[in-house]
């Protein structure tokens, strides 16, 4: 069986001298791994590096089967985004979380955000709000999505500051006020307001990393990708 798509290179590792398994996301086939026939070769290793968009025509006997990659180069963003440690430590978080997506389970939409952030990685000032609305996107894709939308003890829809540790649901001023060292701050960005400040895309990630840990990652016996935490600690250092 053959199919062909586009996806974003998310992790390359060595197969026997020559070769390689290359691990993609695509839009409508999610997250599949393939062999890539002389994915080491000189030719074929600046295009096998996590970052890059590619074509891609995947071929196994079976469906079930590892298959074959062959790839043609789209955008190769990798070499620039290496420059720079914190837009890699930035990419590599992508890369890691986007792991944790069932395999071959199409999620168009996380696919779309991920290029949003990529395509805005050059911006330092823009492309961390993404990354943190798009870590709020993977958790809804995998079925924890956050509710957002109005306060949990009130029903208001105005002041929303906190979210409850617990059951993920929003709170305003008034109602989160007497236990607000208990509850996650809940930056205005997230509800469609504009970024204030750094420490608002901080709040947005101790959000998100919250319930990545606890949905996620501590059921899988994992820990956090150790690059989300050198990006966390570089995005704070520039909030000094």
């Amino acid at each position: 069986m053959e199919w062909r798509d586009h996806g974003v290179i998310l992790s390359v590792r060595r197969h026997g001298e020559t070769s390689a398994i290359a691990e993609l996301l695509t839009p409508a086939h999610g997250r599949c791994l393939g062999l890539v026939r002389g994915g080491r070769s000189r030719i074929q290793r600046p295009v096998l590096q996590p970052g890059n968009f590619v074509k891609a025509v995947w071929r196994a006997r079976l469906e079930d089967h590892l298959g074959t990659f062959v790839f043609e180069p789209l955008k190769l963003s990798a070499g620039t985004i290496m420059e720079s440690s914190f837009r890699l430590a930035g990419l590599t978080t992508l890369t890691s979380l986007s792991q944790t997506l069932p395999e071959r389970e199409p999620h168009q939409r996380l696919y779309d955000a991920f290029q949003i952030v990529l395509d805005a990685i050059d911006n330092d000032a823009h492309w961390p709000a993404l990354l943190v609305r798009w870590e709020l996107g993977l958790l809804e894709e995998l079925g924890f999505g956050l509710d957002l939308s109005k306060c949990a003890v009130t029903g208001t829809v105005e002041n929303l500051c906190y979210v409850s540790p617990k059951t993920g649901r929003a709170a305003s001023l008034q109602a989160g006020e007497l236990y607000h060292d208990k509850l996650l701050k809940l930056p205005g960005f997230l509800l469609g307001q504009q970024v204030k400040s750094a420490e608002d895309i901080l709040d947005g990630f101790k959000l998100t990393g919250h319930f990545l840990e606890r949905h996620i990652f501590e059921p899988r016996g994992l820990d956090m990708p150790e690059q989300r935490q050198r990006m966390l600690a570089d995005l704070a250092q520039r909030t000094h």
